[in-house]
């Protein structure tokens, strides 16, 4: 059992419905739902009762929400306490990284990191923004890189980097299809989008979507839970010479030859990426690598 899943099934109980704890959670409630069946399966029993007026926990489900609420309170104590010997700065600097983070980004705030805070180590994660936001609210991730700005007072947020995202193509559709500028979204109408599932960054996945949409595109079914939109997956759909796939310039994976890259006319899709933290943080070496990033991006 993983911490995220204990989370899960606790704000599910707690709140007494999937709905409320996806909201709680900032998760999407088909996602909650994915974790807490997972869940079940993984110990081989029953854990919820589900109704027309929600969710109550059986007799093996009450029995863990004592134990979870146990572990979890531990977890938040333990962190609570090396808090008192990391905060100035060394120990671990905990940092969640997207798909796709453009190369060299970190690099210049991670120098002056090290030069500035040797005992600091770094740990690096790879995680949706979803699964980030879920991490910096349980403490598990001290700063995060995430393609959505979270709102309310919890945390700190600095935009890092603006993509003009272009599009993937099979080189023999990109030739047909282009222009001098580029090629227009609206050309892409009977190709399949190979895309993302709005899970990993809601907020995102719907600004990007309304904009395929209102250029005329039909974006089929949304990609299962849990699919991880990796370089592969993108690269084998749209060699097919039916699909197409949305990158930012200077990809950083090498293309095969029936692969090509072009911008899209009037640049539609800018992709954002924030460093977000938790306002309430005290580190020095975080408050250093912020400073740091920031002094990098705005030069």
């Amino acid at each position: 059992m993983e911490l995220r899943e204990l989370r899960a099934f606790v704000a599910v109980v707690e709140e007494g419905g999937l709905s409320a704890a996806a909201r709680r959670l900032h998760l999407s409630q088909p996602a909650l739902s994915q974790t807490v069946s997972g869940l079940e399966r993984q110990l081989g029993v029953k854990l919820l009762v589900r109704g027309s007026t929600g969710v109550r926990a059986t007799e093996a489900g009450t029995a863990l929400m004592t134990e979870a609420r146990a572990v979890l309170a531990r977890h938040d104590q333990a962190l609570r306490v090396m808090a008192r010997y990391t905060g100035p700065g060394g120990g671990a600097l905990r940092i969640g990284i997207p798909l796709e983070l453009p190369a060299g980004l970190l690099d210049p705030a991670l120098a002056d990191l090290a030069e500035a805070h040797p005992d600091t180590r770094v740990q690096a994660r790879h995680l949706s923004s979803a699964e980030q936001l879920v991490a910096l609210r349980s403490g598990e991730l001290d700063v995060g890189f995430l393609r959505e700005r979270p709102s309310g007072p919890q945390f700190d947020a600095l935009l890092v980097v603006r993509e003009k995202l272009g599009v993937l193509l099979a080189a023999g559709r990109a030739a047909e299809l282009a222009e001098p500028d580029g090629i227009p979204l609206d050309a892409f109408a009977g190709l399949q989008w190979v895309g993302f599932p709005r899970s990993g960054s809601p907020a995102w996945y719907d600004e990007l979507t309304a904009v395929l949409r209102g250029h005329g595109l039909d974006l089929g079914p949304e990609p299962p839970q849990g699919q991880a939109l990796i370089a592969d997956v993108k690269l084998a759909a749209v060699a097919s010479g039916r699909a197409f796939a949305l990158a930012p310039p200077g990809w950083q994976q090498p293309l095969p030859d029936q692969v090509t890259w072009s911008p899209l006319v009037g640049h539609p899709l800018i992709r954002r990426t924030w460093a977000v933290w938790p306002a309430d943080s005290r580190r020095r070496d975080l408050g250093r690598f912020i400073a740091a990033l920031d002094r990098s991006v705005s030069s």
